[in-house]
C-alpha cells in the first residue's frame, strides 16, 4: 500500500507541475475562460498566479513524511478552491479543454472530489492529522 500511495502522490505532483506550465503557457487563454467574472481580480494574474501554485504544490508532493502530509493537506484546499472555476465554467457554458457540451461540463464537476480525495489519500494526510491530534507536542517527520 505504501508503494501505491507514493506512485499515486508522485503521479498527481507529475499531473500538477505540468498544468502550472500550462497556465503558464499553452493553455493560458482556456484557464482564463474559466475565472468566474466576479471574482475581483485580473483573468491573466488568476492563471499565473494559480499556474504558480499547481508548480510548487506539485514539487512539494515529491516529498515524504510530515511535508507531503502537508502539501496533501494544501493540495486538497487549492482543488477545493478552484472548484467555482469549474462550476463557472459549467454554469456559464464556457467550452474549453474539450468540455465542450453541459454534460461534459457536468461530468467534471464530479472529478474535483476525487482529486481532492486523492491528494489527501496519497499523501497521508488524515493519518498525519490524527497523529497530530493525538501527539500535539511531537513534530513527527
Amino acid at each position: 500500500m505504501r508503494f501505491l500511495k507514493g506512485a499515486a502522490r508522485i503521479t498527481l505532483g507529475l499531473a500538477l507541475v505540468y498544468a502550472g506550465f500550462s497556465h503558464l503557457t499553452v493553455a493560458r487563454q482556456e484557464f482564463q475562460a474559466q475565472v468566474p467574472t466576479w471574482l475581483p481580480l485580473d483573468a491573466d494574474f488568476v492563471v499565473l498566479a494559480s499556474g504558480v501554485v499547481e508548480i510548487a504544490l506539485g514539487l512539494a508532493l515529491f516529498t515524504r513524511g510530515r511535508v507531503a502530509a502537508i502539501a496533501g493537506l494544501t493540495t486538497a484546499a487549492f482543488f477545493i478552491a478552484i472548484f467555482p472555476g469549474n462550476i463557472n465554467q459549467y454554469v456559464e457554458g464556457i467550452d474549453a479543454f474539450g468540455l465542450d457540451t453541459d454534460n461534459a461540463r457536468l461530468v467534471r464537476l464530479f472529478f474535483q472530489p476525487l482529486l481532492v480525495i486523492w491528494a489527501l489519500w496519497s499523501s497521508s494526510s488524515i493519518s498525519y492529522l490524527k497523529d497530530l491530534r493525538d501527539n500535539p507536542t511531537s513534530s513527527k517527520s
